[in-house]
């Protein structure tokens, strides 16, 4: 039984990656923003243990760790956690770039520091769900842009440095995905929100699940999911 440690898990691709792998009898440990969330998480997937701690706060995680029972084995660290917040960059504030700079690079990079012991003894796998903007970056798009771009560059580095320690890293950069983020995106572009537009979550949860399943032989290193209608 694979033992994963999952952030983003209450909603959207996380939530689909999560009920895949509790489907299929896979252990998880779910990271929760704060001990009511926990609650929540435990009760949508039974069995699951839960870690608290604040992606928004990624310097308080080794003191919430140091708090709770890290588990000694973990088989895959799959970051899915993220924020958005468009602007242009003459109207965003530190504020602005801070928060989602935080919670989409600073604190994987944080996370991945802290497991990175049990991925070593189990030559594990680190996905990334990234983002099409890691790739380009638009306009009012540009905080959440560099954010997503530095988690690639994230991925990018550990993966040589982990190698020959048998750690697989892969990047998954879906395009508009239907999920409560989307949905704000669009009431902040100021556009109607038409779920059937976009990729379903559990198509984004296929391509995760492949990268983990793929035989030891191969590693995929970097995968875009783009909507098919």
């Amino acid at each position: 039984m694979a033992i994963h440690v999952i952030t983003g898990a209450g909603s959207g691709i996380g939530a689909a990656v999560a009920r895949r792998l509790h489907a299929r009898g896979d252990e998880l440990i779910l990271l929760a923003r704060d001990a009511a969330r926990g609650k929540d998480l435990a009760a949508a997937f039974p069995g699951a243990r839960t870690l608290v701690g604040d992606l928004a706060d990624p310097d308080r995680l080794s003191w919430a760790f140091s708090h709770q029972s890290l588990p000694d084995r973990v088989d895959s660290l799959l970051h899915i956690a993220g924020v958005v917040d468009l602007g242009r960059v003459g109207d965003l504030t530190p504020k602005h770039w801070r928060h989602q700079l935080d919670v989409n690079l600073v604190a994987p990079a944080e996370l991945t520091r802290h497991f990175l012991p049990q991925l070593r003894l189990s030559r594990g796998h680190i996905v990334f769900v990234n983002s099409g903007a890691g790739l380009r970056a638009n306009p009012d798009w540009a905080a959440y842009a560099a954010s997503k771009h530095g988690l690639k560059a994230l991925a990018d580095a550990l993966r040589q440095e982990e190698h020959q320690a048998g750690i697989r890293v892969t990047s998954v950069h879906p395009g508009r995905t239907a999920s409560p983020m989307q949905a704000k995106v669009h009431r902040q572009e100021g556009k109607e929100y038409d779920a059937e537009r976009w990729i379903d979550p559990e198509s984004v949860a296929t391509t995760v699940l492949t990268a983990l399943d793929l035989p030891r032989d191969a590693e995929l290193t970097d995968l875009t999911v783009r909507p098919g209608r």
